[in-house]
């Protein structure tokens, strides 16, 4: 161990058995990308010029929007450089916070659906209370904790990751850092952070998982009740958007991360549609079948493209 040379570089060895289809792999992901970028901004956009929207469920949606606009970028802009024949090598700082802003921004999207399907419980079971329960305060508290316990659990994951040495190989078997790919790579026992980071990865899933699962059980049974068959689907309407980008999130994480057995090409596809699919898909999700964004967008691109004077 005293002899051996830390390494300060990474190789990228990118999507695995996706050999000479490089071009059409980068037209595919770059067509991904501008996608996600201008619809997140666009439902943001709604949203912040709309005073119909100033509302608890359109502000949450409005903190999902900023995230997925960021989480593409910690991975694809580097591997779509990688696939059009520039250096797949990245720096052991880059590598670290690749892995940070990876976890960080990904916890924060497990955080929001959990406060997103409290909104709406609160909304569909205590509907005159529901002023009082999510209040201005209550909704920006909710907000800063999510984006700061992310930033904490995240800040730990990399800790124990990159506090051990790395000397060499210095191959990783994806397309960008994550844990199942760099953690094998250490020269020391890494028992501790593969366990730590497991239980941290799993505990916040799971715990997340439980108290949505709780709130749409109680929304259920709330709606059942509800006697006019016009009155459920409208409740049920209100979050179906949301159960959809539930089961596009925690699909990749339980695959990733929740299963004993690591496949290196299975782990690949997951992440591309986790960090690039589905970024690209929430903005169709809520704005076809939302008419209040849909009218709201409307309005903002009207307003926007009116010539000033007229």
């Amino acid at each position: 161990m005293s002899n051996c040379t830390s390494v300060t570089e990474f190789i990228l060895m990118g999507i695995p058995h996706t050999a000479g289809l490089e071009r059409m792999l980068f037209v595919l992901f770059l067509a991904f990308y501008l996608l996600t970028l201008p619809g997140n901004l666009l439902i943001l956009l709604a949203i912040l010029t709309s005073v119909n929207l100033h509302t608890p469920m359109y502000f949450f949606l409005g903190n999902l929007s900023v995230l997925d606009i960021f989480f593409p970028s910690v991975s694809s802009p580097k591997m779509m450089l990688s696939l059009t024949g520039h250096s797949h090598t990245i720096s052991y700082q880059g590598c670290a916070s690749q892995l940070f802003f990876y976890h960080f921004l990904g916890c924060t999207e497990c955080f929001l659906y959990t406060v997103m399907a409290y909104d709406r419980f609160a909304a569909i079971c205590h509907p005159l209370r529901y002023t009082v329960i999510m209040s201005s305060w209550v909704c920006g508290s909710m907000a800063v904790a999510t984006w700061m316990g992310s930033c904490l659990h995240a800040s730990v994951l990399t800790f124990l990751i990159f506090k051990l040495p790395y000397c060499g190989p210095n191959e990783v078997d994806n397309f960008f850092c994550d844990i199942p790919v760099v953690l094998p790579l250490a020269c020391a026992d890494t028992s501790l952070a593969q366990a730590v980071s497991f239980i941290n990865v799993g505990l916040v899933a799971l715990v997340c998982f439980l108290l949505i699962f709780i709130s749409y059980s109680r929304i259920v049974i709330s709606i059942l009740k509800i006697r006019s068959s016009e009155g459920r689907r409208r409740a049920f309407s209100t979050c179906s958007a949301h159960l959809t980008s539930i089961l596009l999130f925690y699909g990749p994480v339980v695959l990733i991360y929740l299963r004993p057995a690591s496949s290196p090409w299975l782990d690949s596809v997951v992440q591309v549609l986790n960090n690039i699919v589905t970024p690209s898909l929430n903005p169709l999700i809520y704005s076809l079948r939302n008419k209040e964004v849909k009218v709201a967008l409307r309005k903002a691109l009207t307003q926007g493209m009116r010539v000033p004077g007229e």
